[in-house]
């Protein structure tokens, strides 16, 4: 147990308006972060959405002064992780009936997989959750994957979703390798002062790009 004295709701309702960029006046005029002029109803608006969200927060907050929320991620992770089982022959059965009931759970009205909640279709998110769930054992002809497949060939098939996408159905033979762009595994070599160098790129794009550029 923490020995932390707890925030008061009055506490926290002072750091979130610290956090919070203020405007500048001058001359008693209002001037947003921008350095443009706010108008009364722009800022009566701000203040209200602020202030909505303000108590918003507060009222998530814990007793003892903290936030906890599910961390979690769109469906081509869970989607993943089933086909990566598959790949690997190290299939664990009760927690792919699991990760495939919450791909259920999370399709959306439209048939498909937004990359967040409540958002539109995406289309390499959806050619995913829609593989997995065969991989998974779902009966083709199942009313949700009938509406998930129907959503996928309305916005062009596997054909069109991203790379990382295609090179996933590549491993699995659902597609012909040609469908994938081809990389040099060379690029590596090129130094720091060549126009694209690996050293310019982020750490977490690294990790991606080399392995892939070797498959």
């Amino acid at each position: 147990m923490s020995n932390r004295t707890p925030y008061s709701r009055q506490d926290s309702r002072q750091a979130i308006d610290s956090a919070v960029p203020h405007s500048r006046e001058i001359h008693g005029d209002i001037f947003d972060a921008r350095g443009d002029l706010m108008t009364d109803v722009w800022r009566a608006q701000l203040r209200d959405a602020v202030k909505r969200a303000e108590d918003a927060l507060v009222q998530l907050q814990d007793p003892q002064g903290y936030w906890c929320f599910e961390l979690e991620a769109d469906c081509t992770i869970p989607a993943e992780y089933i086909m990566m089982m598959h790949f690997m022959d190290e299939i664990d059965e009760a927690l792919q009936a699991k990760l495939a009931v919450y791909l259920r759970e999370h399709q959306a009205e439209y048939g498909g997989w937004p990359l967040y909640f409540g958002g539109d279709f995406d289309l390499s998110c959806s050619v995913k959750a829609y593989y997995a769930l065969k991989l998974a054992g779902d009966d083709i002809n199942a009313p949700h994957m009938v509406r998930a497949r129907e959503a996928i060939l309305a916005r062009g098939g596997a054909a069109r979703s991203n790379v990382f996408t295609r090179i996933a159905l590549a491993m699995f033979r659902q597609v012909p390798w040609r469908a994938v762009p081809w990389v040099p595994v060379e690029f590596v070599l090129f130094p720091r002062w060549f126009p694209f160098s690996i050293d310019k790129v982020s750490y977490w794009s690294r990790t991606v790009m080399v392995p892939l550029a070797i498959l």
